[in-house]
C-alpha cells in the first residue's frame, strides 16, 4: 500500500506553488547592490570605476555602493570577472560577478561562518565551480566529485552510490553515512545521519563546497566533513527559457528545461528535468523527474531573503552486486536474487525551505532558515519490502558580528540548529518466488512495523581574531545532543522493541592558525574534533533489542596546509597533510544475508596527502587551455581492532584506495568551439577486514566537445557530445565490503564499471 502524499502530489500545483514564492513587488531604492553569481555573497571592496577609469565608490561589508551620474561603470574585484553596466544612480542594480575559476583561492566561501575568502581560512575545503560540474555528462555526480582531493565517491548506478571524505563513511553498508551534505541551508542529511545527493538535479548546481574533516563548529555531527550544494539562483533583470535534448548509450533520455525569472531585485531559476536510462545491466532501469526553483530576494538594504524548492519523483531498478565469476565473465547480469524479484526503488522527495538574511549594521547581521522535507519511498528486495516515510522539520539561526579588542578585529558567531524527523517503516514478505518467473515483486503478509523519531540540537560559536596584519586565529566549538525514540507498533510481536536512545552531551572544539607570506601564499593549521552518532538500526541488538552500550564515533584531526599562487599566478596550488584518530570504530557485523548489528570495535588512524594544482596551458582572447589536477595518497589503517576472535590491527582500512589521481584538460575559444578531457586514476582497494580480497587499480578516460554559438541578439545555441571510458576499461566502480557467503554462494562484492558509452545534446534558450 502506498501512502495516499503520491495520490494528492500534482506537478502543475507544484510549478503554480514555486511561481508564487517569486511574486515579490519591492520599492525601489537609489542604490546598488555587488554580489556572487555562484553563492550570492555579498561582495565587499568591488571598486566601482567610471567610464575614464576614475574610482567612484567601494562596496562596503554588505556589498552596497552609490554612484551620483548616469553613465557606465567597471566592477573589479580580485577572483572575479570584471564586467560593465550602464547605470542610473535612481534606480536599484543587482549587480553579479562571475568567479574565475582560476583564482579560487580570493573568491568568497559560504561554508565558512564570515564568508571570508578561501586564502584566509583555517579548513581544507575545495571548490568545484560551474564550469566542473557541467563539464561531464551532467547526469553522474560521481566523476565531479572525485575531481577534488580526499574524495571518493563509489558509483554503482546513478542511485546507489557511496562518499567517503578521507576514508570516513567507508564502513557504511548502504549509501553515504558519517558525512553532512546542504541544499543551501536544507539538509541533505536524515535524522539518522544518512546522506543522499545524487538525486539533485546538477544543471541548477550553482556551485559545490567540500569541507574535509570535522567541521563541528560549522555544521555539527560528521567525521567526514561537509559538502555544500550551492543552487543557482539566477540572474537579476532577465528573462530567459531554455530547453535541452540529451540521448546516449543504454537508452539514455534526458530533457532540460530552465526559465531564468529576474528584475531588480528578484532573481529565481526554475528547472525541470527528465533523466530515463535503461542501464548497462540487467534490472537497471531508472526514471527521474526533478523540479527546483531557487530565488533571490532582496526585500530593502537590509533583508534578504532566499527560497529553495526541490521535488524529485524517482523509480530505479536495483541489479546489486555480483560475485567474482560473474563480474569478470557475464557484468551485464543483475544478481541472480534481484533479477528473479525484479528489486526496485520508488520514491517521491521533497525539500523546501526559507533562509533570511537581516543586517543590523555594516558589522552586525543574523542568519536564519527554516526549513522541512519528506520522503514517501516503497523498496522492493529479495527478501523483503519496504514501505518508509519520512517527514522532517528543521531550524537553523546565528548571530554574526565584528569587533575590535585591543585594537585587533574579531569577528564571532554563535547558534543554534535543530532538527527532527520522524520515519515511519513497514516491511513485508515479498512473495516472488510463489509466482512464475517474470513476475517479479510481490507484497506479502506485514513482518514488522517501526517507527523512529530522531531529533538533534546543535549549539555552536566560533571566532575569528586578527592577531597581525598577516595572522589569524580561529576557535570555535559545537556542543549536540542526539535523541532516538524507537516505536514498535507491530502488534503480532512476542516482544516489543520500543525504547529510548540518547548519547552523552557532546563537545567538540576546533583551533586554527593562518599566516600570510605575501597576497599571494598562505599556510594554516588546526586542531579539530568531530564525532559521528550511530543510526538507530546499530543500536539494535539482534534480538531487537537497543544496545545503550554502544558509542558514537569521535576523533581528532591534525592539519597543516597551504593554499597560493606563484610564476606570475598562472599556477594555483592547494596542498594538505592531516593525521586523524578515530575511537570508538562503528563496525557493521553481518548476522544474515540483510542482517547486521553495530559494534564499536577499536581504534582507526587516517592519514594522508592531498594536492590541487592548475594553471593555464595557454590564455588569450581567441583560446584559453587550462590544467587543474588532484592527487590523493592515503595511508588509513586499523590501529586496534578486534572483532569476535579476529584481530585485524594494523590492516588497511577497508574501502578506501591507496591513491588516487585525477586530471582534466579544458579548452575554450572565440569561436564557440570547447572541450574537456578527464583521465581519472585509482589503487588498489581493500575490500574485506583482513585484507585477504583487493580490488584492481583501474584508470577511465572521459571526453566531451562542444559548439556554443549566440544566433541574433536573442537566441543561443550549445551543441555537445562526449564519450565516457574511451579506452574501455573493465573496473569495479563500486565495492561492498565484507559480503558474506550465506548460502554457500560466493561472496558478492563488485560492482561493474559502465564500459565505453556515448552521449550528445542539444540546448536552445532565447533571452526576452
Amino acid at each position: 500500500m502506498r501512502s495516499v502524499l503520491r495520490q494528492r502530489i500534482n506537478l502543475g500545483s507544484l510549478v503554480t506553488l514555486l511561481f508564487l514564492i517569486t511574486g515579490f513587488a519591492l520599492a525601489q531604492t537609489p542604490s546598488g547592490k555587488v554580489i556572487s553569481r555562484e553563492n550570492s555573497i555579498e561582495l565587499n571592496g568591488v571598486k566601482v570605476l567610471d567610464a575614464k577609469g576614475q574610482l567612484v565608490d567601494s562596496t562596503d561589508q554588505n556589498g552596497f555602493f552609490r554612484i551620483a551620474t548616469a553613465g557606465e561603470y567597471l566592477f573589479e574585484k580580485e577572483g572575479y570577472f570584471s564586467r560593465r553596466l550602464n547605470m542610473d544612480p535612481g534606480e536599484f542594480e543587482m549587480v553579479t560577478l562571475e568567479e574565475e575559476p582560476q583564482n579560487l583561492n580570493e573568491v568568497l566561501i559560504k561554508t565558512d561562518n564570515f564568508q571570508t575568502e578561501l586564502r584566509r581560512i583555517a579548513s581544507s575545503i575545495s571548490l568545484l565551480s560551474p564550469i566542473e560540474i557541467q563539464s561531464n555528462d551532467q547526469i553522474n555526480i560521481a566523476p565531479v566529485l572525485n575531481m577534488t582531493p580526499g574524495v571518493y565517491m563509489h558509483n554503482a548506478t546513478l542511485t546507489t552510490n557511496r562518499i567517503t571524505i578521507r576514508g570516513i563513511g567507508s564502513r557504511n553498508l548502504f549509501g553515504t553515512s558519517k558525512i553532512r551534505a546542504y541544499y543551501q541551508d536544507i539538509p541533505l542529511t536524515n535524522g539518522s545521519g544518512e546522506t543522499t545527493i545524487e538525486d539533485i538535479e546538477l544543471k541548477g548546481v550553482g556551485r559545490m563546497e567540500i569541507l574535509k574533516g570535522p567541521s563541528s563548529s560549522l555544521y555539527g555531527a560528521g567525521l567526514g566533513g561537509t559538502i555544500q550544494m550551492i543552487p543557482d539562483k539566477g540572474l537579476f533583470d532577465q528573462y530567459k527559457v531554455s530547453g535541452e535534448a540529451q540521448f546516449g548509450s543504454f537508452g539514455l533520455q534526458r530533457y532540460l528545461l530552465t526559465a531564468n525569472l529576474g528584475n531588480k531585485k528578484n532573481s529565481g531559476l526554475l528547472t525541470y528535468s527528465n533523466t530515463q536510462k535503461e542501464g548497462y545491466r540487467d534490472n537497471n532501469e531508472t526514471d527521474r523527474q526533478t523540479l527546483t526553483l531557487s530565488s533571490n530576494h532582496y526585500l530593502d538594504e537590509k533583508n534578504n531573503l532566499v527560497a529553495i524548492a526541490n521535488f524529485i519523483r524517482l523509480r530505479a531498478e536495483i541489479p546489486s552486486s555480483l560475485n567474482e565469476e560473474d563480474y569478470l565473465n557475464d557484468p551485464e547480469k543483475a544478481a541472480f536474487t534481484w533479477g528473479q524479484a525484479q528489486g526496485f526503488e520508488d520514491y517521491d522527495k521533497f525539500l523546501a525551505g526559507l533562509s533570511w538574511n537581516h543586517s543590523y549594521s555594516g558589522k552586525a547581521k543574523q542568519i536564519t532558515s527554516v526549513f522541512g522535507s519528506f520522503n514517501d519511498a516503497y523498496e522492493a528486495r529479495p527478501f523483503n519490502i519496504l514501505e518508509e516515510n519520512t517527514f522532517g522539520l528543521g531550524l537553523r539561526s546565528r548571530f554574526v558580528n565584528q569587533n575590535i579588542i585591543f585594537k585587533k578585529s574579531l569577528q564571532w558567531t554563535a547558534g543554534v540548529e535543530f532538527f527532527y524527523d520522524r520515519n515511519s517503516y513497514q516491511t513485508y514478505e515479498n512473495l516472488y518466488r510463489d509466482f512464475p518467473p517474470g513476475t517479479g515483486s510481490v507484497q506479502g503478509e506485514l513482518l514488522s512495523d517501526f517507527s523512529e523519531n530522531r531529533y538533534y540540537l546543535n549549539l555552536f560559536a566560533d571566532s575569528k581574531l586578527d592577531l597581525s596584519e598577516r595572522t589569524s586565529l580561529d576557535f570555535g566549538f559545537n556542543i549536540n545532543q542526539t535523541n532516538y525514540r524507537l516505536d514498535d507498533d507491530f502488534d503480532e510481536n512476542d516482544t516489543d522493541f520500543s525504547g529510548d536512545y540518547s548519547f552523552d552531551m557532546m563537545f567538540s572544539p576546533r583551533i586554527g592558525l593562518t599566516y600570510q607570506f605575501n597576497d599571494k601564499n598562505m599556510a594554516y593549521a588546526q586542531i579539530s574534533h568531530g564525532f559521528s552518532p550511530p543510526k538507530l538500526e546499530e543500536t539494535l541488538l539482534p534480538d531487537g533489542l537497543i544496545n545503550t552500550e554502544i558509542q558514537p564515533e569521535t576523533g581528532w584531526n591534525y592539519e597543516i596546509g597551504s593554499r597560493g599562487r606563484f610564476i606570475k599566478d598562472i599556477f594555483q596550488y592547494e596542498i594538505s597533510l592531516y593525521l586523524m584518530d578515530v575511537d570508538d570504530l562503528l563496525v557493521a557485523r553481518r548476522t544474515g544475508d540483510d542482517q547486521f548489528i553495530g559494534v564499536n570495535a577499536g581504534q582507526t588512524e587516517l592519514k594522508g596527502m592531498e594536492i590541487g594544482l592548475s594553471y593555464f596551458l595557454l590564455r588569450s582572447e581567441k583560446i584559453s587551455i587550462s590544467h587543474a589536477n588532484a592527487l590523493s595518497l592515503n595511508a588509513h589503517e586499523f590501529k586496534e581492532f578486534e572483532d569476535l576472535d579476529e584481530d585485524y590491527s594494523g590492516n588497511d582500512l577497508t574501502g578506501v584506495p591507496s591513491h588516487t589521481f585525477n586530471s582534466q584538460l579544458y579548452f575554450d575559444s572565440s569561436i564557440g568551439i570547447y572541450g574537456y578531457v578527464n583521465y581519472y586514476g585509482v589503487g588498489k582497494i581493500p575490500v574485506t577486514d583482513d585484507n585477504s580480497v583487493y580490488s584492481d587499480a583501474y584508470q577511465v578516460v572521459n571526453v566531451k566537445l562542444g559548439y556554443r554559438k549566440s544566433l541574433g541578439s536573442n537566441w543561443q545555441l550549445d551543441l555537445y557530445g562526449g564519450i565516457n571510458n574511451l579506452f574501455d576499461e573493465k573496473y569495479a566502480s563500486m565495492l561492498q565490503i565484507n559480503a558474506g557467503s550465506f548460502g554457500g554462494n560466493a561472496p558478492r562484492y563488485y560492482y561493474p564499471g559502465e564500459p565505453i558509452n556515448f552521449y550528445s545534446g542539444l540546448r536552445l534558450g532565447y533571452t526576452f
